[in-house]
């Protein structure tokens, strides 16, 4: 089965080094790009311009976003949708607020990169010193740069909760227990408002699930798609 996956936010495909040999036991990979564009809808656009015929759906954090897109547009295409530490909620006004003044920011000043306050925010407090896990993800940040940013913190993140019931595809959500950025709430919303979506909740992980707890990350992801491949329903079928 054909995988394309879908990066986060100021994310690239490293985010998914780790997993990299588990998933290949699934099928072939593309990489979704979110780097060139400044909206869901265009995300998604481009995702599908650029996958197989056929695919399963693997969206991190942002990813979600333009993954249940894609899942609503091109519902004949996607074979199964796996939601990694993500939401169906729009910005509050106080999220809004704050990406309008990181925005103004660099646009005045420049970008320097992911603050290290904003990168500990996307992990596990135990992970606050490893110095090889912040370099990692500051180190992606670079690579992007501050056009990337300034498309993707200027996005309007817009709520889809009233049409998630339109997705009708084996739907597997996963969230981290000690995600500061996205609560369980969000995911157990996910979960409701999809039909017959699963929720897995992984402990010990913050939001960077990918990049902090690879591992367990492959043993609930990987069973489940490939039992998606052979037409089981259930994580471990």
């Amino acid at each position: 089965m054909n995988l394309l996956l879908l990066p986060g936010f100021m994310t690239d495909r490293d985010l998914w080094s780790d997993l990299a040999d588990d998933l290949a036991q699934v099928g072939p990979i593309t990489h979704g790009d979110p780097s060139r564009d400044a909206t869901i809808g265009a995300l998604a656009d481009r995702a599908i311009a650029e996958a197989p015929d056929r695919f399963a759906l693997v969206g991190f954090s942002m990813g979600g976003y333009v993954a249940r897109e894609i899942a609503r547009g091109v519902p004949d295409r996607v074979r199964a949708l796996v939601l990694i530490a993500t939401s169906a909620r729009a910005d509050t006004p106080a999220q809004a607020q704050r990406k309008a003044a990181a925005v103004a920011h660099v646009r005045h000043r420049g970008f320097a990169g992911l603050s290290r306050s904003a990168i500990l925010q996307s992990v596990h407090p135990a992970r606050a010193d490893d110095a090889a896990l912040i370099a990692r993800i500051r180190a992606m940040g670079d690579r992007l740069g501050g056009a990337v940013f300034l498309r993707q913190a200027g996005q309007a993140r817009e709520s889809d909760r009233e049409h998630l019931g339109r997705i009708t595809c084996p739907t597997l959500v996963v969230a981290a227990a000690q995600d500061a950025l996205r609560s369980l709430e969000e995911a157990r919303e996910l979960q409701a408002g999809i039909p017959g979506a699963i929720l897995a909740v992984i402990d010990g992980s913050g939001h960077m699930l990918p990049l902090e707890t690879p591992a367990a990350l492959a043993a609930v992801i990987v069973p489940w798609l490939r039992a998606q491949a052979s037409g089981a329903s259930t994580i471990g079928s």
